[in-house]
């Protein structure tokens, strides 16, 4: 058994949920904020059974997609002492990020 540990942007949650609900995957859904952008994400722990891995990362790869959007600046506290604050740049969010880890005992209570 494996627990997926998917990172997935705010306005993918939805798609993400539904898709996996429909394809009959169980998951706990938190929510959780990136460190780099402050940016709204949720985190998805889905346990699968080895052979179901496959299918649940080509689903969120399905429904998880990259885009851009401008960010009017870097958080105050990345900035070196005296740099100024520096015009909208534009940044790649969206997409995932997901780990595969083993699972030693799992008990449904």
């Amino acid at each position: 058994m494996k627990l997926i540990i998917a990172i997935v942007h705010e306005r993918d949650r939805q798609k993400v949920s539904d898709t996996l609900l429909q394809a009959g995957h169980k998951f706990t859904n938190i929510a959780t904020t990136g460190g780099f952008l402050r940016d709204g994400n949720c985190t998805l722990l889905i346990g699968a059974d080895d052979d179901k891995v496959d299918e649940i990362i080509s689903l969120l790869d399905n429904c998880c997609h990259s885009r851009e959007q401008f960010v009017s600046q870097s958080p105050i506290e990345t900035l070196a002492a005296g740099e100024m604050l520096m015009n909208p740049v534009k940044v790649t969010v969206g997409g995932a990020i997901i780990f595969v880890v083993n699972v030693e005992r799992f008990e449904r209570l």
